[in-house]
């Protein structure tokens, strides 16, 4: 279903997500408008309905949403209730910061371990998760059945490693090193590049 539906309109879902579970449960938002959801968020009414309208969920006119509805519409399209294993490639700051990041868990995503080349660091725990060789990637991978992975290695490694998860059956990879990477078209990758990004916000000021 998803492939249908523009990238940027797939990527605002969680965000929709996150702001209606954050509103209080006080019987003030048990219906909320479009217009509602954009003031809250900063965004065009026509356009959160028009990604809403992917959902499912049928808005009320001059009523909106039923909140938990649509909660439970947005939670299906986004497959929250799906447990899905992933694993960490890189544990430096960022791969140790992600291992103890407990938001993955309300997207039913578990990680599951991590992967790294130093041998201080292999055999060791992170968070609870432990910590793998490189070397055994693919038998870790398909041990723990990953189909996500976290790639937070250095530009050089990147693609190699991606080359790897694919040979491991990883099905999409959220890269965060500084360097586009392919590993393939039956592998879906978003690159994220933290610096590029804040130079982005930095020429808006």
């Amino acid at each position: 279903m998803t492939k249908d539906i523009p990238e940027f309109s797939l990527q605002r879902m969680p965000v929709y997500l996150n702001y209606l579970r954050s509103l209080p449960d006080d019987g003030t938002y048990g219906y909320i408008s479009s217009g509602a959801i954009a003031q809250g968020l900063g965004l065009g009414e026509v356009l959160v309905r028009k990604d809403l309208a992917y959902t499912g969920c049928a808005g009320k006119p001059k009523v909106g949403y039923p909140r938990a509805e649509l909660i439970r519409a947005l939670e299906k399209f986004l497959c929250v209730h799906d447990k899905k294993n992933a694993v960490i490639v890189g544990v430096g700051g960022l791969g140790r910061a992600l291992l103890s990041y407990g938001g993955f868990v309300n997207y039913g995503i578990e990680l599951a371990c991590a992967f790294d080349n130093d041998p201080a660091k292999i055999g060791t725990y992170i968070a609870g998760k432990p910590v793998l060789s490189v070397a055994d990637l693919r038998e870790g991978c398909r041990r723990c059945g990953a189909i996500l992975a976290i790639v937070a290695v250095p530009a050089q490694a990147a693609q190699t490693v991606a080359e790897q998860l694919k040979d491991a059956g990883i099905k999409a990879i959220l890269n965060f090193a500084p360097v586009q990477i392919a590993p393939g078209d039956s592998v879906r990758v978003i690159n994220i590049d933290v610096a590029a990004n804040l130079a982005i916000l930095a020429s808006m000021l």
